[in-house]
């Protein structure tokens, strides 16, 4: 169980950084040395795998690898790996409050080719021993994005190999003797990766600050792991989707929202013990150090949408396997540092199902003021056992949401969190600031074991820098955080908030100066 502590929601993407997106790099470092400072004990990521089409997080092309943009260059410099000039060419002298992934798209790899083609036979010992270790996802994910490449980057069910498309042992042993480099490349770019996170994260925890990941429940269509084990989703033997995930018309939607994953096929995964799912969860907590689960409703019940549907409106409710899965991953990992995302249209048995893991749930104090909910966001509802939220990443920011809500409601939130505007003139963006701390204060009064804000809340920022808006494709997930901006949190002020409210790291290490291991 937790203790009473805070935290602060920060993708790694968001990080300042020359390059056009965050990085495990010095600046990631350092941000973890601001919010030890500022007495927070989690920083809260969103999920590292490699985006594809949308560059959304929760549509990786696997369930295991990580998103190579988040290598830092800098250390591939200092390795020998690339050349000063090639460095210099990936940073960006123009505006870095937003991230452009065609830019990188058309870019990044190329470098990190370049890297690859100069590692020496003792590196390639290491990757290969990595290989290894990792032989339950890696030699087909490499397989994966090395044939999707020679196949113009088409989706795997569009692969003109049938052998290839219907992962064919035989036709695989064929394409990657004859391609050998490309899918030795991702082998590299993987273990380069897990290199840097994972020395990041001993930086990290050093300080004492602990990482909070983020597992989707689904997987993309267009992954490896829907690839590679076609057996374990609601595919035809064409390998065509006969229903697809999503939720009902909701707060967010009238249509709902549909996603698009492949539905698991659960008589099989437990007819295997649920061998994938234990897989999955346990590689994900060597990864992070709490791990929270997306849409951990969907255990218990989830929505089913045929396959073809323009909306999720026609979906209909099938039962998960709760407990039966479960009980399996508690006896497995006991005491397991899991929350679950218990947000979305809950009813009275996925409340039970909660209760029987013993499970913190969530809670988003913006939706406390909001008639669809129930009335057990605000913080006088919330229960020891629980995670509690200004917003998260699908909501637009504290004072965004504050400025569009109407007259009624903004009276309503305004006497809730004892509001007090400042003086005219201090201007829009010093009472926009002082709303989100008040409103931040009263969360933190709350009786959660953990209340967790994003950093647009710490810095009163507005829509403009809104992380994702369910429902769509455009102009998502490219916020970030400028140098400026983080040298403008007020650390001092977060620091004796969570003095005041009993949320104050003890394991307070500012003084000690720790640097990225190569």
């Amino acid at each position: 169980m937790m203790n009473r502590s805070s935290g602060i929601l920060m993708p790694i993407f968001s990080l300042p950084s020359p390059f056009g997106i965050g990085s495990f790099d010095e600046n990631a470092l350092q941000f973890a040395q601001k919010a030890l400072d500022a007495g927070f004990k989690y920083w809260q990521i969103l999920p590292l795998n490699p985006t594809s089409a949308g560059d959304s997080p929760y549509q990786g092309l696997s369930a295991y690898a990580g998103n190579p943009y988040f290598i830092d260059l800098q250390q591939l410099y200092d390795q020998g790996l690339l050349t000063q000039d090639e460095l210099d060419s990936a940073k960006y002298p123009w505006d870095q409050s937003t991230i452009d992934y065609g830019r990188l798209y058309e870019t990044r790899e190329k470098l990190l080719h370049l890297a690859y083609y100069r590692i020496n036979d003792e590196k390639r010992w290491f990757v290969g021993e990595f290989v290894a270790k990792n032989h339950r996802w890696l030699p087909d994910y490499a397989l994966f994005r090395a044939i999707k490449k020679a196949n113009g980057d088409r989706p795997w069910w569009e692969w003109q190999d049938e052998g290839l498309r219907r992962h064919d042992h035989w036709a695989l042993g064929t394409f990657a003797a004859v391609n050998s480099a490309e899918v030795g490349y991702h082998q590299f770019v993987q273990y380069e990766f897990d290199q840097q996170w994972q020395a990041l994260k001993k930086q990290v925890n050093a300080l004492g600050i602990e990482f909070i990941g983020d597992m989707p429940i689904y997987v993309s269509q267009d992954s490896a792991d829907a690839w590679a084990r076609t057996d374990l989703f609601e595919m035809d033997s064409d390998s065509h989707l006969l229903r697809v995930a999503g939720v009902p018309p909701d707060y967010f939607s009238a249509d709902g929202q549909l996603w698009g994953n492949p539905l698991y096929r659960w008589d099989v995964m437990r007819d295997q013990g649920y061998a994938w799912w234990l897989d999955r969860i346990g590689t994900a907590l060597t990864q992070v150090d709490v791990l929270r689960i997306d849409h951990f409703r969907g255990f218990e019940s989830y929505w089913a949408v045929p396959a073809g549907e323009t909306t999720a409106r026609k979906g209909v409710w099938e039962k998960g396997p709760a407990m039966d899965l479960f009980n399996r991953v508690l006896s497995t990992f006991p005491d397991a540092p899991i929350i679950a995302e218990d947000l979305g249209d809950i009813d009275d048995e996925v409340r039970a199902f909660l209760n029987a893991t013993g499970l913190p749930g969530m809670k988003v104090m913006q939706f406390g003021f909001d008639g669809y909910f129930d009335g057990k966001d605000l913080p006088h509802s919330h229960i020891p056992n629980s995670v509690v939220y200004s917003g998260t990443h699908d909501n637009t920011t504290t004072v965004a949401w504050w400025k569009t809500a109407d007259e009624a409601q903004v009276e309503q939130v305004n006497r809730y969190i004892r509001y007090q505007p400042l003086d005219q003139k201090a201007g829009e963006a010093a009472n926009d600031l002082n709303f989100c701390r008040s409103f931040l204060q009263t969360l933190w009064l709350s009786p959660a074991h953990l209340a967790v804000a994003p950093i647009q809340d710490f810095l009163g920022l507005g829509a403009e820098a809104r992380i994702n808006t369910p429902g769509t494709s455009e102009g998502n997930w490219r916020f970030r955080a400028t140098t400026e901006q983080l040298q403008a949190l007020d650390i001092d002020w977060i620091a004796d908030m969570n003095k005041a409210y009993f949320r104050f790291n003890t394991r307070h290490a500012s003084d000690t100066e720790l640097e990225l291991e190569e």
